[in-house]
């Protein structure tokens, strides 16, 4: 997962900035064509994000958030892919409210389907975030935490998204995949985007979006484990596979399967192999 730690959201109406967007660092970078686009622009939004998409550089995976298959404008988008001749590695099916969502998207495009970021940020899609998340080519679900709290009518806090983070990272780890938390709103205080990434990290998310370039190095160095992390890691793993218990102690610790398992997941976060 350390590959896709931080996605970076660029308008699909601003191509001057998708180049600047891939040389931001960000592991991926989404082109929006939703809720970043105003509807007199939606046509020239997507042919320039296709366009650009079929001989994007290869510095970060790509990702198009369409509109919703529900409407008009996702399916222009999805037709409009079917005639591209290069695809993104990934699709964001923005407001999935089950995997119906996603179900249109794979009947339109058949074979060419891409991986699919299914972004849940309603109640409704809360409720059925396991059954979204196990859905066919479904390989990320995405937390829309703005849109979300709108609908409650609440505001947005670490205290009033435990739990739709927890459920949703919950439902993730069910379906063996991977969990991308909302985008911070706060763009200078580099250390509150930390804290908050630190806070979904200890949840079970292994990613998180970005509104803006200069949140990315800090989202990726909050999602990244340390030398320490890495170290102990090693150390449990290495312990647990010499000794013939099935729990051991390392550093005074109770070292049980749970752990070996977690020490495991840090060195595939820092792209290592396990011994």
């Amino acid at each position: 997962m350390s590959a896709r730690r931080c996605l970076l959201f660029v308008p699909g109406s601003r191509p001057e900035r998708f180049a600047k967007a891939a040389a931001s660092g960000a592991d991926m970078v989404c082109i929006d064509l939703e809720d970043a686009v105003a509807l007199p622009d939606k046509a020239t939004a997507r042919t320039a994000a296709i366009a650009y998409v079929e001989d994007a550089p290869t510095s970060c995976e790509w990702v198009l958030r369409i509109n919703s298959p529900r409407t008009a404008d996702g399916l222009r988008d999805l037709l409009a892919l079917l005639d591209a001749s290069a695809l993104p590695a990934f699709l964001m099916i923005p407001k999935c409210a089950d995997a119906g969502d996603t179900r249109i998207v794979r009947e339109v495009l058949g074979a060419r389907c891409p991986e699919l970021i299914a972004l849940i940020e309603s109640a409704e899609g809360l409720d059925n975030a396991a059954q979204t998340a196990a859905a066919e080519r479904v390989t990320m679900v995405m937390f829309g935490g703005a849109d979300y709290m709108a609908e409650l009518g609440g505001a947005m806090s670490e205290q009033s998204l435990l739990y739709a983070r927890s459920r949703l990272a919950a439902a993730a780890a069910r379906a063996g995949i991977a969990a991308m938390d909302v985008p911070s709103l706060e763009i200078r205080d580099q250390e509150t985007v930390a804290a908050e990434t630190r806070h979904v990290a200890a949840l079970g998310f292994s990613s998180k979006a970005a509104i803006h370039p200069d949140q990315v190095a800090t989202v990726q160095r909050a999602l990244s484990p340390s030398e320490y992390e890495i170290e102990r890691a090693r150390r449990v793993l290495d312990a647990f596979r010499a000794s013939p218990h099935a729990a051991i102690q390392v550093d005074g610790k109770l070292i049980d399967r749970p752990i070996v398992l977690a020490a495991e997941r840090t060195l595939r976060r820092a792209g290592l192999s396990i011994p």
